[in-house]
């Protein structure tokens, strides 16, 4: 797959127990990314955040949450992210979803050799 050096970044915040059909929301979205097919995705979790609700999550051990705060990155080219934008409006309940011009510098795979 080749990603011209225009791309766009497409980051969703959620919380570590959202759920969707059943499973985890961040497993769900990645798996959607991966069959769209887009360029590649990326699930970060936070040791502490809090929302729009302001509700704090912490992953301090005297106030060990269940529900940490979790970042899914998503880079492709605008035609393809603006593509995955319903799906995610879809999937997602509560949370926020953000969209950034970024610059790619590598996306590549080293290549093995097959000899």
């Amino acid at each position: 797959m080749e990603l011209s050096q225009d791309g766009y970044l497409l980051r969703i915040f959620i919380g570590e127990s959202d759920r969707y059909e059943g499973r985890p929301l961040y497993e769900a979205i990645v798996h959607k990314a991966r069959a769209f097919p887009l360029a590649g995705a990326t699930v970060l979790r936070g040791p502490m955040g809090f929302g729009a609700k302001s509700h704090l999550h912490t992953a301090k051990v005297l106030r060990l949450s269940e529900d940490l705060p979790i970042v899914i990155e998503i880079v492709d080219n605008k035609q393809k992210i603006d593509a995955f934008l319903p799906v995610i409006d879809r999937m997602i309940g509560d949370g926020l979803v953000t969209l950034e011009k970024v610059q790619v510098i590598h996306y590549r795979t080293r290549q093995t050799d097959q000899t």
